[in-house]
This record gives structure tokens, C-alpha cells and sequence, in this order.
């Protein structure tokens, strides 16, 4: 037996040695289902399967990129080179480029992302005359996005008064309309969107059976990752792709099925059975991930769901320590509580930021937890922001170049006709569009025969769009031999960009330009990168292809040393060795918007079931009494996911004192307060925290160092000339909780009228010292 298959446990290595028929792997969380994946690749490869008639659908690229790598070390990297593996978007593009002229496509078609659908429905609701508050273009784009996931044309939608009838009663009766125009926008830019990637695989499949022969002759052994979030449209997909061979080997666990917002079907991985004769069914049960008390507690949360597939999952890790359930008075405090206990489990340990995770259910809950890790200088990096190829310099620079694949492409034209500014304005630009509608040509086309048309601009224009034009031209035919990095170096300097930027003398112009410094970097990367695969040159199609599939996690390098923020969502395939699970309330955790039907719960449930089992070796659950939610205080109640782990995995720190913001009205001009008598009536308990709490629980309280003492601890003694026990000097160092840790430059006034001038890395502050929460370093 080959060397490496030493490393796999018996139920690992019974699907790894199984090649024919179709198979179902029903992998639990921390169960090794990647190394299987890769392990078995390699072994198909090892017994003469060619790897050209291998296909492997993963769920993000890095995870590909990542088994590839696994796979090389294995059987070669020459022959790992010649797998297809990658996303459904990535493989499936990959497809069209070769056969897109069946469907009418340039072979260079644009993929458009969210920003260039969007711009593209806002530009068709204000040609169309529509209320822009009615038909809101995220919702419309939304809506369009599930009729193609739900393989619904424009030609099906128009079929369907069912579906016009919807739309009608949502006030939206011009929703086909739209659509239709949209559709067609695309297809005369020669572009498609991510959806489109798979709508058109379905729609290549479907009408030339040459297509499909031809790619199920090719495909002749198929896997498939994470096959519980796939949705009907990729489903249809691997079924015509896999129908002639049958060997199809999917992947999953449907208890981490969390995309059905995005149109993912559980059913795909519950009815895998029913779609196939003779499947062999294994199960990895085994968790190496976790600790007993973390698999057993999140086991007993997802027992509660009834749609489910059979599997324990278990553990021979040690016990660990039990989850940890604390309560707090608001979401600040929820913050400090996070941030203080990460800030002495890494003390008390000697551990690295990186070891810390925190993961929440909205990205808006990111807030007081940021407040929280600054105040305590814990460096942390969020997930999910805004992606480095969403910012604007950089989506200025891909338009250029995405203008040199395919010059119809539209919303790149719009967004740099004019940008670095030459004079041709919004008026000349709308002309040209509406000359391109009558025309049924592209803006592209209709400026370089500008003199042809009777698009009436003056001279001055015309010469300013034909040397736009002639700009252009220029770059493509730099492009026939240049690769990615030399062409867009070129375009940035030629064009203006790098001009244009280095007017701006703010630190956001320095920032700008140091990202398309970093675009550049990126590119030469990518360049020294593609030498090593087949066939492979550089170039800027190759490159835009990259870019277009790849995704906020795909581009993660490492960011250094820092804590992690990030949705529960995104940190599906991750796993942390402390794991915080944040703002465990109703209807936060559990969504208000997800608990109309069982079927929504059960998802909610299968997410909080992700979330815990991303720990390794401990787990936090915490809930705040009461939160900010569009800027009011509301009173909140523990969520029923902490309720349905099993006592014996949790322990309960509850909090003695129940601190609140002291009342604007003292209580007793309402009549006699008894001393110590409580003000404010207790929330209602959980039912888990009876008998449930520490021996002597008291209130978390941060440990102050020992090398820093308070300053200025009240204004009532404020007249006294020992206010600060002398401790306050120029010189000093001081800690202030906002503005982090700054000098001493300069002491004026006396008594309760002293100020500090100090030099903080965000500027020289002046501040009262009987009001300034300052701590002195030395």
C-alpha cells in the first residue's frame, strides 16, 4: 500500500480506496474530509486514472490552490498540473471561454461582479423612469439572482403568471421588464455575471448534446466538496456531467448546510441516494479537531434539528474545559468582557493573537468588539470588509484593463471614459449611450465611427472621444505581447492614473497609490506564479479570470499576528484553538428573519452548530441583556441555542452585581428607597443559571498591571494640590483608553484647571486632567 495512505484511520480509508460507482461521504465537522478528498486523488492518479479525466469542485479556490499543493507532494506537481479543480465558478468559466461562441460570447467575455451588476440595474430603473425606492436596485439584482439560480429565463419568467403576479402584488410589476433588459445589456457588452456562470453551463449542457458528450467523456470521474451547499442549479450540473460514468464521489456534511439564503439546497445531499443506484455510503464520525466537552455540546444541538442524516460524531481528544456562558449588562460590556479575557488567556499562556477567533451573526455586531480590542491594543483584522479589489483605484485600473479584453464591455467604459478627467462629460456620455441602443451597437463601436453616426457633439469632443479610442487601441496591441504586469504598468502611466493620484497629497491619496503599488506587486506574482502551469502565459486575460473568481478569503495572506472578526458564515472551513460566539440572543441568534418556519430555525441551528465547532480547545457563548439596535437600547433574552447544550458541558459565569447606567431622576423623590435595595428589576433568569453558577462567581474584573497606576480618580478632590500624587510630569508616559498611549509635552493651570498637552500617534491632544481617564506608564 502506497506510503502516505499510513496516515488515514480506517473509516478514511475506505472511501479513499473505493474509485468506482457512486459514493457518499458524510464527513463530520473536524473529520479529516479534505484529506480524504486529496488522499484519494492521489491514489486514482497512482492507479493509471489520467488526470485530465478528473474533475474536483471545491468550495473556495484557496481550498483547491491548497490540495493541489497536497496532491503535487504526492504523485508530481507535472501531473497535479493537468487536474480540474477548482470552484463551480472557476471550472465552469473555464468551459464557456472554450465554447462560448455556441451561445454568442466573446471567448474574453467580462465576468461582472455585484458592483458592475449594480451600477448596470440602477443605470436600467432610471432609463425605464421607475421609482428608485420601489424597485431598489440591491433587491432587484437579488431577485434576478434567484431566478437564475432557479434557472428561470426571461423567456420561463414571461411564461409564468405565477411569478408576474408575485412581483405585481410586490408593487414591482416592471421586474420581468428589467430583467429582460438586463439580460440584454450583458449579452451586448459581452459579459456575464456570476450567476450567469452556471445558468449558461446549464444552458451549454442542455441544447447541444455534442457539448455535453463531449465534456462527460472528458469528466469520466467527478468529486465534489461541500456538496450540502450546492444549489439546484449546480446540482443539474454534476447530474448531466456525472450521468454517463456514474463515478461520482460527493462530499458534505448536511448538518453544516448554512447557504440556503444564497439558494443552497439540503435536499441535494439528503436525496444523493435516491438519485443514483448502488451508493456506497461511508461516514467520518471521528473529530480530530475538537475537545469531547465542544463535540459532544454542539451534538446536542444539532439533535434538536429533524432533517438530518444519521451520523455520531465523536471524539478521542481530551475533555477540554467546558464552554464558558457569560452574561453581560450591554454590548459593551459584552465587548470588554471578549476583550479582557482574550487579553489574559494570551498573557496567562504566552499565546499569539491568531490563536483567538470571534465570530458573530451581523457584520454590524463587529462594532463594539472593535471598540473593545482597541481600548486593550489587541490587534485585530475583520473579514469580510471591503475586498482589496473592490476599492476604487483598483476597480479604476481593472476597467482599463478589462476595456482591452473586450471593448463592449460597458461599465468599465463608463467608469474611465472620463477618469483620469478629458473632458468628456456625463451629457456627451449619455448621447453615446443612447446612439449604441439605436444602433444595437456597443459605445465602444459607435465612438471610433463616431463621424458615421448622428451623435452631435462639437469638434472638440469628437477629437477627445477618437483619442480615447486611439488610447485604448494602443493598449491592445501591447497586450499581444506584453504580459499582465508590464501592460498594466504601462496603462497606469499612459492613461493619467498614476498622475491623477499623485496630486492628492492626503493620506487617503498616499494610501491609494500604495494600493496600485500593491495591484503591481500582486500582478508580478501572479506572473512568476503562472510559469509554473501548463500552458499558462501571464497574460491579462488569465489574470482578469483570476481576479473575477477569486474571493475575500481566496486573497487572505497572512495579516500577521491578530485576532480574527468575522460572520459565522465566512468562518464555515475554519478552525481556531479559542473561539468567542457572540450576541447569543433571540432574534439576533436565531435571525427575527429566520424563524417563521422550521426549516429556517433548523438553518440557524445548523450555523450555530458551525460556529461551535470551529474550536478547537475552548469555547465562549455570550449574550448581553440589552444591545443597541438601530440606535436604541433594547432589552434582550438568551437565545435558545445555549438552552439546548446539555448542562453538563457549560459553565455558567454569572455576574453578582447588576450594574446599569445610573438614572437621570434619583429614585427617591418617588418615596423611601431602602438601602441596598435593588433599583432596577432583575431580568428574568435563563433557566440555565439556576444552580448552574461558579463556586463563588463574582463580576469579571480585568486585572490592573502592576506597573500602572490611576490617575485622577475624582473631581471631588480636585482642589487638593496632591490631585495626582505628583505622578502626572512632562515626560511621562500615559495610557489613555481612546486616544492609545502618548508623552507628556506640556502641564498648564493649577487645581481643577489642569491641562495636559500630550502626543498621541493620532496628533496632540489637549485634555482636563480632572476629566482625562489617564494611566501613567512611566
Amino acid at each position: 500500500m502506497e506510503k502516505y495512505l499510513s496516515q488515514l484511520n480506517e473509516a478514511q480509508l475506505a472511501p479513499t480506496l473505493q474509485i468506482d460507482g457512486p459514493m457518499i461521504v458524510i464527513a463530520g465537522a473536524g473529520s479529516g474530509k479534505t484529506r480524504v478528498l486529496t488522499f484519494r486523488i492521489a491514489y486514482m492518479m497512482s492507479k493509471g486514472i489520467d488526470p485530465f479525466n478528473i474533475l474536483a469542485l471545491t468550495f473556495t479556490n484557496k481550498a483547491a490552490r491548497e490540495m493541489k499543493e497536497r496532491i503535487a507532494s504526492i504523485v508530481g506537481s507535472s501531473e497535479a498540473k493537468n487536474l480540474w479543480m477548482g470552484t463551480f465558478h472557476s471550472v465552469f468559466a473555464k468551459i464557456l471561454r472554450i465554447e462560448a461562441d455556441r451561445l454568442g460570447y466573446p471567448s474574453n467575455f467580462t465576468i461582472y461582479d455585484t458592483q458592475d451588476s449594480d451600477r448596470l440595474i440602477r443605470d436600467i430603473i432610471k432609463e425605464m423612469n421607475l421609482d428608485k425606492d420601489i424597485y431598489k436596485y440591491k433587491q432587484v439584482r437579488s431577485r434576478i439572482s434567484s431566478y437564475k439560480n432557479s434557472l428561470i429565463t426571461v423567456r420561463a419568467y414571461f411564461q409564468n403568471p405565477e411569478l408576474i403576479e408575485a412581483d405585481t402584488m410586490a408593487r414591482r410589476p416592471k421586474m420581468g421588464d428589467i430583467y429582460k433588459a438586463y439580460v440584454e445589456r450583458c449579452f451586448k457588452a459581452g459579459a456575464m455575471d456570476f450567476d450567469d456562470l452556471l445558468l449558461k453551463t446549464n444552458e451549454l449542457l442542455t441544447r447541444f448534446p455534442e457539448v455535453l458528450a463531449k465534456y462527460q467523456n472528458r469528466f469520466k470521474y467527478i468529486l465534489v466538496d461541500e456538496y450540502q451547499d450546492t444549489n439546484h442549479s449546480q446540482y443539474l450540473i454534476v447530474r448531466a456531467l456525472s450521468d454517463k460514468f456514474q463515478n461520482i464521489c460527493v462530499v458534505g456534511d448536511d448538518a453544516q448546510s448554512i447557504y440556503a439564503f444564497r439558494g443552497a439546497n439540503i435536499n441535494n445531499i439528503l436525496n444523493f441516494q435516491k438519485d443514483y443506484l448502488d451508493v456506497k455510503v461511508f461516514r467520518l464520525e471521528q473529530n480530530y479537531r475538537s475537545t469531547k466537552n465542544i463535540v459532544n455540546a454542539a451534538n446536542s444541538v444539532i439533535d434538536k434539528n429533524q432533517t438530518k442524516l444519521d451520523k455520531v460524531v465523536w471524539t478521542a481528544n481530551d475533555d477540554g474545559g467546558k464552554i464558558i456562558v457569560h452574561r453581560s449588562l450591554t454590548d459593551a460590556d459584552e465587548g470588554r468582557y471578549v476583550a479582557s479575557t482574550i487579553f489574559d488567556t494570551k498573557m496567562n499562556h504566552q499565546l499569539p493573537n491568531s490563536d483567538f477567533a470571534i465570530l458573530y451573526r451581523t457584520n454590524a455586531q463587529s462594532r463594539s468588539i472593535e471598540d473593545a480590542l482597541r481600548k486593550r491594543d489587541i490587534p485585530y483584522r475583520i473579514y469580510g470588509g471591503l475586498s482589496f479589489y473592490q476599492r476604487k483605484e483598483i476597480k479604476d485600473v481593472l476597467s482599463y484593463l478589462r476595456l482591452i479584453i473586450n471593448p463592449k464591455d460597458e461599465e468599465a467604459l463608463k467608469r474611465v471614459i472620463n477618469f483620469p478627467p478629458r473632458g468628456i462629460g456625463q451629457t456627451t456620455v449619455d448621447k453615446l449611450m443612447v446612439a449604441a441602443n439605436g444602433y444595437n451597437r456597443s459605445i465602444f463601436e459607435v465612438m471610433k465611427n463616431i463621424d458615421k453616426t448622428n451623435v452631435k457633439v462639437n469638434s472638440g469632443t469628437k477629437t477627445k472621444l477618437l483619442n480615447f479610442v486611439t488610447l485604448i487601441e494602443s493598449f491592445q496591441v501591447m497586450n499581444q505581447t506584453a504580459d499582465v504586469f508590464e501592460l498594466a504598468e504601462y496603462v497606469t502611466k499612459t492613461s493619467g492614473l498614476i498622475r491623477e493620484l499623485n496630486k492628492d497629497g492626503t493620506p487617503e491619496g498616499v494610501t491609494r497609490m500604495e494600493n496600485i503599488e500593491e495591484l503591481l506587486n500582486g500582478m508580478k506574482d501572479f506572473v512568476e506564479g503562472q510559469k509554473e502551469i501548463v500552458d499558462a502565459t501571464g497574460s491579462l486575460a488569465e489574470f482578469l479570470e483570476d481576479v473575477a473568481l477569486s474571493t475575500d478569503m481566496d486573497n487572505d495572506k497572512d495579516d500577521g499576528n491578530k485576532v480574527a472578526l468575522m460572520t459565522i458564515h465566512l468562518a464555515k472551513g475554519l478552525e481556531f484553538p479559542y473561539v468567542y460566539i457572540v450576541g447569543l440572543e433571540e432574534d439576533l441568534f436565531p435571525s427575527a428573519m429566520s424563524m417563521n418556519t422550521r426549516s429556517e430555525l433548523e438553518e440557524e441551528r445548523r450555523l450555530f452548530y458551525v460556529a461551535l465547532t470551529r474550536a478547537e480547545k475552548q469555547a465562549y457563548l455570550t449574550y448581553a441583556l440589552s444591545r443597541y439596535r438601530w440606535g436604541k437600547l433594547v432589552d434582550s433574552e438568551p437565545s435558545r441555542f445555549i438552552e439546548e447544550i446539555d448542562e453538563e458541558y457549560l459553565e455558567i459565569e454569572t455576574p453578582i452585581e447588576e450594574r446599569r447606567i445610573n438614572p437621570m431622576l434619583s429614585a427617591d423623590i418617588f418615596g423611601d428607597v431602602e438601602p441596598n435595595k435593588v433599583r432596577f428589576k432583575p431580568a428574568k433568569q435563563p433557566k440555565f443559571d439556576k444552580g448552574k453558577t461558579k463556586k463563588s462567581p463574582e463580576k469579571y474584573q480585568a486585572p490592573t498591571p502592576k506597573n500602572l497606576k490611576p490617575v485622577a480618580k475624582s473631581s471631588a478632590n480636585a482642589g487638593s494640590p496632591n490631585l495626582f500624587d505628583n505622578k502626572i510630569a512632562v515626560g511621562n508616559m500615559v495610557k489613555h483608553n481612546r486616544f492609545g498611549t502618548g508623552e507628556i509635552i506640556k502641564i498648564e493651570g493649577t487645581g481643577p484647571d489642569t491641562k495636559a498637552e500630550i502626543k498621541f500617534q493620532v496628533g496632540v491632544k489637549k485634555l482636563l486632567l480632572r476629566f482625562a481617564k489617564l494611566e501613567v506608564l512611566g
